[in-house]
């Protein structure tokens, strides 16, 4: 059990790693919405999910009765807090791969293309007309940047515009490598070999660990 454990908390943390290192070793921006990166972390963190609270809290009289199927409602109610917690979440815009310096030029350009009143206020701006209000901050370690939503009354059609244009603006840009980017993929690769040694070693332990973790 603790075989198939160790494998199916790191197995997915790992491959996040390596898409991660891959987006910060780029030579472009990337954009990427909120959401998606609430999804992405989601996946990342469901191993844990399901060898710890899920079988912490896990019905055994049902597990003993229905077996799998009981597994994959817990799953089903993951994925629905999961997709909750992106619904109730605010617009947010993460750009990896690039910093403020490099960015800020770029969104003050776009602002008073989408919007003539736009203005600034310290690292926060408003695109009245449509109805945005956003916040840049930066993360300098992996040299990513968001623009998070300030205040309600945010429109996502305004976001979407945003957005679109964001990703044609950032097309053409060239950016250095994030050095940040190889150790995160050197710790990836590292789990991933490790979960990969531990299949291999002890095939048979591993799958007695799944059936046991299922009540087969």
């Amino acid at each position: 059990m603790h075989s198939f454990a160790f494998c199916a908390a790191l197995g997915p943390m790992g491959i996040y790693l390596l898409a991660l290192g891959g987006l910060n070793l780029g030579r472009r921006p990337r954009v990427a919405r909120g959401s998606r990166e609430i999804a992405a972390l989601a996946l990342a963190l469901s191993g844990f999910v399901a060898i710890g609270p899920m079988q912490l809290f896990l019905p055994e009289q049902a597990a003993a009765s229905y077996g799998w199927a009981v597994w994959a409602l817990l799953m089903l109610g993951y994925g629905l807090l999961v997709a909750m917690a992106i619904l109730l979440s605010p617009p947010r815009l993460v750009i990896y791969n690039c910093d403020a310096g490099t960015l800020r030029p770029i969104v003050e350009r776009l602002a008073a293309q989408l919007d003539p009143d736009a203005h600034w206020a310290g690292a926060s701006l408003a695109l009245p007309r449509l109805n945005v209000s956003a916040q840049l901050d930066e993360f300098a370690l992996l040299r990513n940047v968001s623009l998070a939503s300030v205040g309600r009354d945010q429109s996502d059609r305004g976001w979407g515009l945003v957005e679109q244009a964001l990703r044609r603006a950032l097309a053409d840009v060239d950016c250095p490598r994030n050095p940040a980017g190889l150790t995160i993929i050197v710790t990836g690769l590292a789990i991933l070999a490790i979960v990969a040694h531990k299949t291999i070693d002890d095939p048979q332990a591993l799958a007695q660990g799944f059936f046991d973790l299922l009540r087969l």
